[in-house]
């Protein structure tokens, strides 16, 4: 069984505050693109096994794919196993979330080979077992996350912008970031007060990312990246997550093209042209 394995992007990020167990509650737009993964599952196996030649990629019990196959399987208690193969497109540790979408793939493509044991929700629930993104990629619908990103409303006012996505070549730790974030410096609070998301989103009002002041206090490159996507015509730029990947949103594909053939030279870069998954 092949299936394509989406990224996201967070569209906004808001940073609400921190609770007494370290993890952070957050308000966030989230949208999958148009760039995947390629995972190809075997059911001839009687273990769980995890291949990818990326070497940034386990190919062990700490993947999270194949947690994900081992979380499903212990929860269905029969007897089965699971070849993993995954084909990386998505840049690893880049604040797109491939490895939660990796797990999601695994829990829905081993869900329709059992014949659907289990509802969206009750995979979900699996999902949130192995991290706060992995649900988001079980609906892989445009949703508003709340709480630690657990918490899931579908949103329906996105245009199916394309996208140019630039990946440069920058270790993140995204623990890190959130550790550093300074609470009372976040600037997203008073423009989602100004232009509520309950209006739809505006590439023009929404761009918002409390992580961006941190990341680019190491990193400035990054703010290098998002003024070379507005030099090329992008109506906004963000980045994505903790980082380091940057996007910008274009009015049209043209444009988006030729800003991808522009900046696609830098060899520093990994560059991707898509589009918004609505």
């Amino acid at each position: 069984m092949k299936i394509k394995s989406p990224a996201k992007i967070n569209l906004c990020l808001h940073v609400t505050g921190k609770r007494p167990n370290g993890y952070h509650d957050i308000h966030s737009l989230m949208c999958g693109i148009a760039l995947y993964d390629i995972l190809t599952l075997d059911f001839q196996f009687n273990g769980i096994t995890v291949t990818c030649l990326h070497p940034a990629v386990p190919e062990d019990e700490t993947n999270i794919a194949y947690r994900a196959a081992k979380c499903f399987l212990d929860v269905l208690n029969r007897p089965g196993g699971v070849g993993i193969n995954i084909e990386k497109h998505i840049p690893v540790a880049a604040g797109l979330g491939g490895g939660s979408s990796n797990a999601a793939g695994v829990l829905s493509a081993l869900n329709s080979h059992y014949g659907l044991p289990f509802s969206n929700q009750e995979l979900a629930s699996l999902a949130l077992t192995l991290g706060a993104d992995v649900p988001f990629f079980i609906y892989q619908k445009p949703a508003l996350a709340t709480g630690v990103g657990e918490s899931l409303d579908f949103f329906k006012g996105i245009h199916s912008y394309p996208i140019v996505l630039i990946y440069p070549e920058i270790q993140v730790s995204t623990a890190d970031v959130y550790n550093n974030l300074n609470l009372g410096l976040t600037n997203c609070e008073q423009k989602l007060k100004s232009f509520p998301l309950s209006e739809g989103f505006s590439p023009t009002h929404h761009l918002c990312n409390d992580l961006e002041t941190v990341t680019i206090s190491w990193f400035p490159e990054i703010a290098d990246i998002k003024k070379a996507l507005l030099d090329q015509g992008a109506i906004g730029s963000l980045m994505s997550g903790s980082g380091p990947s940057v996007f910008g949103i274009f009015s049209d594909s043209d444009q988006a093209k030729k800003a991808y053939e522009a900046l696609i030279v830098n060899q520093s870069w990994s560059c991707f042209f898509t589009q918004l998954l609505v």
